[in-house]
């Protein structure tokens, strides 16, 4: 993908985020998301943020106050960001849908997968269903098959060969897992409990042993 497909894949998956949560009840903002102590709502304020995310000297100065916890940092963002009605948020994700804008030491790369993922973050808890982009949900299988922090794919997907079924994309060495490249990223990024039922192969046995099994993503950014 070139620089201005993935700049117009996230702004599809943030249009597509706001028309996808646009009928939700007032409770199930407040429904845990694929992300460790995230509520949706907060999920959602985190990406509608992100084009309005704060310069890096108050990153790195809030970093600091947070004892280098960017986790931390993000989270507390979000949380704050989330302190308003849903129906703003909404608003911003669709007017802020076409912003280039960039958090402080993310590249596009890393918000292109982000981006994909935190939207399934909220759709999979909330049993809606939206498709990624196969081009661009292949990208952000590579990005981070080869990045290591904070997923450390290849360590904890050590010995099992993944292999796409909808795209042209492997990775790894090893006893197999197969299934839709969204699925893939999913398990790549963490989120194996929701990406476990779309895939199938020999090597899903091993996902159970403490060496592979995964921590449920943040919603903070990549890195």
């Amino acid at each position: 993908m070139d620089h201005e497909e993935k700049w117009s894949v996230i702004a599809g998956q943030r249009r597509a985020l706001a028309e996808l949560l646009a009928d939700l009840a007032d409770e199930e903002w407040e429904r845990p998301s694929l992300c460790d102590r995230w509520r949706i709502k907060d999920v959602v304020a985190h990406v509608a943020l992100t084009p309005q995310s704060p310069g890096m000297v108050r990153v790195v100065a809030l970093g600091l106050r947070a004892g280098g916890s960017f986790d931390a940092v993000n989270r507390d963002l979000a949380v704050a960001h989330a302190d308003r009605p849903p129906g703003q948020l909404l608003a911003q994700l669709r007017e802020l849908a076409d912003s280039r804008r960039k958090p402080a030491l993310t590249t596009l790369d890393n918000l292109l997968f982000d981006t994909l993922v935190h939207v399934q973050d909220v759709a999979v808890p909330l049993g809606l269903a939206t498709s990624m982009p196969l081009d661009a949900a292949r990208a952000g299988a590579e990005r981070v098959w080869r990045m290591g922090w904070p997923f450390w794919a290849r360590r904890r997907l050590r010995g099992i060969r993944l292999a796409a079924t909808d795209v042209d994309w492997t990775a790894g060495d090893g006893v197999e897992i197969r299934g839709p490249v969204q699925a893939l990223l999913l398990l790549l990024t963490g989120r194996t409990e929701a990406a476990v039922p779309h895939l199938s192969g020999p090597a899903l046995e091993q996902l159970a042993d403490p060496a592979h099994r995964s921590r449920r993503r943040r919603a903070g950014r990549p890195g």
